[in-house]
């Protein structure tokens, strides 16, 4: 079978290897939509933490069985979803249902290979019907999900005033569940392009430009009392750092982002708001749940965020071509 594979930071090949022989209790999955996320680029750059290579990607997919174990109610072409978080079920973790933070956690695409590729072999809890969704916009599920676990990690509510903080794929799936909740939202970025598209097209209340009056602007905006949530979804230190600045008075700061670098900021000023500091990591079966629902009502506009799409076989030159912000890349699929 076909796959694309990261050789090393910077080197993409598409690759034949030997089709997945399926252990027991795994289904065998014909991959036909892979997204491409934030994580797919940083490995690709050399900038994820927690990746050796080589690696394949992929872990944003939609396919249809190809095979089920005995026994299992799924069938020979059902269209399906992966949940690509691989848990142990037995660490302290699981036990208390942390599934998403398995202390063995292994993670399709990241720890184990993934599935760009044609062929993918996935036990079967991890395996989920679509339904009436559209496979490519099943594709998508995955990255939707990490933003509506950040909001449901904030305990985010109509009453809340919220500052997204980064307007890529995640941040703007933090901005669609948190607008979802009823909740007023202000979105911060330096990219003119992203806050008109977070405005016109997700809803958002409220832009900021992430330049040296970005503060001064939000306490105008919000009577000098600031925001009741901050999601940070940059991926970058210096403005999760700056993102407490931003908070209120019994605020939570949720972050989305994972970066190698150590977090500093003021504890006088944190005790001050008594404020909450929140890590939110990958997603639980609720909140994979809670996007299908959302696109059924709806409130997901998948086609807007859907912005390029190419074949597998093209991968390596998409993906240089994808990884530039000229290109104007929300969300990229690769279809099999």
């Amino acid at each position: 079978m076909r796959a694309l594979i990261c050789n090393e930071p910077g080197s993409l090949a598409v690759i034949d290897r030997p089709e997945p022989v399926p252990a027991p209790g795994e289904v065998l999955v014909r991959i036909r939509h892979v997204g491409i996320c934030g994580t797919d680029f940083h490995i690709f750059g050399g900038k994820h933490p927690f990746l050796e290579y080589p690696r394949v990607m992929g872990h944003e997919l939609s396919g249809t069985v190809e095979s089920a174990p005995q026994g299992s109610a799924l069938r020979k072409g059902d269209p399906v979803y992966i949940v690509p978080y691989l848990s142990c079920g037995q660490c302290q973790a699981c036990r208390i249902g942390l599934t998403n933070a398995c202390c063995n956690i292994k993670v399709l695409g990241v720890h184990a290979d993934g599935g760009m590729a044609e062929l993918l072999a996935v036990p079967e809890q991890n395996v989920i019907p679509t339904g009436d969704i559209p496979l490519r916009d099943a594709a998508m599920i995955e990255f939707l999900a990490i933003g509506a676990h950040g909001v449901k990690r904030g305990a985010i509510t109509a009453r809340d005033r919220v500052l997204v903080t980064g307007s890529g794929p995640i941040g703007m799936s933090a901005i669609i569940f948190a607008k979802a909740r009823g909740a007023h939202v202000t979105v911060m970025d330096n990219r003119a392009d992203r806050l008109q598209f977070a405005r016109d097209r997700l809803g958002a209340d409220a832009v900021l430009v992430a330049d040296d009056s970005a503060e001064a602007e939000a306490a105008r905006l919000t009577g000098g009392e600031f925001f009741d949530v901050v999601i940070d979804a940059t991926g970058a230190a210096a403005p999760i750092e700056r993102g407490f600045g931003f908070l209120a008075h019994g605020a939570r700061y949720v972050l989305l982002s994972v970066v190698r670098q150590d977090i500093r900021f003021s504890d006088p000023e944190f005790h001050k708001r008594e404020a909450t500091l929140i890590a939110s990591r990958n997603a639980q079966p609720d909140d994979f749940a809670e996007v299908v629902a959302q696109m059924r009502a709806g409130k997901v506009p998948t086609q807007a965020l859907n912005t390029h799409r190419g074949a597998l076989a093209d991968g390596v030159h998409l993906f240089q071509d994808w990884s530039r912000p000229e290109a104007g890349v929300i969300k990229a699929i690769l279809d099999l």
